[in-house]
């Protein structure tokens, strides 16, 4: 049968993001409520430009996927970036920079380590013993680190050589999977020693990132989901002023 004169179907093009929706799960965050996340692959020539436009809509990346709460009933997981250009540290924060004075953080390519499986290792059992990656091998935290098409980087943390005596082996004490975007930095995972509480070295790695991207002329660092009520997440309303994507965009507190 001719087809003239009739248009062709609208197709997609073939490399168009497919979302998907898990099945309920309990919440890590709120007790007694159940979470749901809307997800798609980032993969290919088009996944740098799809994570900075996902990570805009409030998406995270967690290696090839790139994830949102999506949950029926809630919508306490809201995504925060702190306005870089106007946050200034208040006076604890002055205190957390100067507690951790003698460390120096060095930008390295996103390929694991032992050394650094081993820190990561001490801070799951310490701080995470009972949650979702607290059982990940040493092959779960490599592909966490490689399994990437878009561009990552790993801080890490050491102290300075004249911290330590002249030390031959300076040893890593907190690092950060970082993701580059367009507009920003987005701390993908934070992790570090569970021995030293006082140095707040999670609190440092925030502000270490808030003044990098300040270098790199970058607008925003994105600090994943604040949600209200849990207490895990209660730090990240700390850092003013900052924008908190609600139904009616990018909205600032602070």
């Amino acid at each position: 049968m001719e087809n003239r004169g009739r248009r062709p179907l609208t197709r997609e093009p073939r490399d168009a993001p497919q979302f998907y929706l898990t099945a309920p799960s309990l919440c890590p965050y709120l007790p007694d409520r159940q979470e749901r996340k809307v997800f798609t692959h980032l993969i290919g020539g088009r996944a740098v430009a799809l994570n900075d436009q996902l990570t805009l809509s409030g998406f995270r990346r967690s290696q090839t996927i790139a994830y949102r709460p999506a949950c029926e009933h809630c919508r306490a997981c809201v995504s925060v970036r702190v306005k870089v250009d106007e946050f200034r540290p208040s006076r604890n924060f002055r205190r957390v920079l100067e507690h951790n004075h003698d460390l120096v953080g060095t930008v390295v390519r996103a390929e694991p380590t032992s050394e650094q499986y081993s820190l990561f290792r001490r801070y799951l059992d310490s701080r995470h013993g009972d949650g979702g990656m607290a059982d990940m091998t040493v092959l779960d935290y490599s592909m966490m680190v490689e399994d990437s098409h878009v561009e990552s980087r790993i801080v890490e943390y050491r102290q300075r050589a004249e911290a330590t005596r002249g030390s031959a082996e300076l040893p890593l004490v907190a690092a950060c999977l970082t993701d580059l975007l367009a507009d920003g930095l987005s701390m993908v995972y934070s992790f570090f020693t569970p021995s030293a509480p006082q140095r707040s070295f999670g609190t440092f790695m925030i502000l270490d990132h808030i003044e990098r991207a300040r270098r790199l002329g970058l607008p925003h660092v994105y600090l994943g989901y604040w949600v209200e009520g849990s207490q895990k997440m209660a730090y990240k309303a700390r850092f003013l002023p900052q924008e908190r994507l609600g139904m009616s965009g990018w909205e600032r507190v602070g």
